[in-house]
Order: structure tokens, then sequence, then C-alpha cells
């Protein structure tokens, strides 16, 4: 992790996403459009900084769809995976979507983990993929992290 990563995460959430899923490009863009308070940081999975947040929890895969760190680099730092990351992160938006977040925590853990389950199986298929991690535009390459600078 670079210090500039460093510094751009600490006290932050940071979304892990698959850079080659169309689906998670667009839950990115879907996030940084509606994060008004510059509450979030994204890298892709695929990334030194995504494989180097991996190891820190012990996992040597690229799990499928996203994985959310909260509290970034502080003792109170936790990862959300799969469902779990998606509630959380709306949770962390305004309001409609921070009580949309709320809701789907009210859903089981175990069925909303089902229904991830499947978009994610399917997810290129359904929505493509790209054959690199998109470059992002100047105005977003400060949030998007993991080798674009």
């Amino acid at each position: 992790m670079t210090e500039l990563e460093r510094n751009a995460i600490q006290g932050r959430a940071l979304l892990l996403y698959d850079g080659v899923c169309a689906l998670c490009n667009g839950v990115v863009q879907f996030l940084i459009k509606r994060d008004r308070l510059d509450r979030f940081r994204f890298a892709p999975l695929q990334s030194g900084l995504g494989r180097e947040v991996l190891a820190r929890f012990d996992i040597h895969f690229f799990p499928e769809g996203v994985m959310l760190l909260t509290d970034s680099l502080t003792p109170s730092e936790h990862l959300y995976q799969r469902s779990d990351a998606v509630a959380e992160a709306l949770q962390r938006l305004s309001a409609p979507w921070r009580l949309a977040g709320r809701a789907l925590r009210l859903v089981p853990g175990p069925l909303r983990d089902w229904g991830y389950g499947i978009v994610a199986r399917f997810r290129y298929r359904l929505f493509g993929r790209y054959d690199t991690c998109p470059i992002p535009p100047p105005e977003q390459r400060g949030r998007l992290l993991g080798g674009y600078e």
C-alpha cells in the first residue's frame, strides 16, 4: 500500500470490487454519484491494494462481487462481505438509500446471500465483462485507487 493510498483510505469506507465486472463498475458509479459526504474510496480486487487488504483478512482468493472495509486502518475497521457489504454501503448514503440499506438488513442473511450469490454467479452473462479494469475519468481518480494515479 502506497502512502497516497494509505492517506486516501484512512478512516473511510473502502469498497473492493471486481474491476472487470460491468455490474460492479456500475455499483461504483452509483455510489460515487450519491456519496455527498465523500466517505467512500474504491479499489479493484485485482489491484495491489485490493490483494493487500484481502490478505490482511486472510482471504487469498478473489471473492465474487464486492467487499466493504469500513473505518479503514483504524482499530475499529470491519470487513463486510456479499450482501452485508451492499447493505452497509447503502446505509452510509443519504435518504432514501440509507433506508433501503436498513430494509435490506431486515431480510435474513442466508436469504440475502442466496440472492446475492445468484446475481454474482451470472453477473458477467447478464451485465458484461471488460477485458481490463476501466480507467476512471480524471475527476474520479482521487477516489478510485489501485494503480490509476
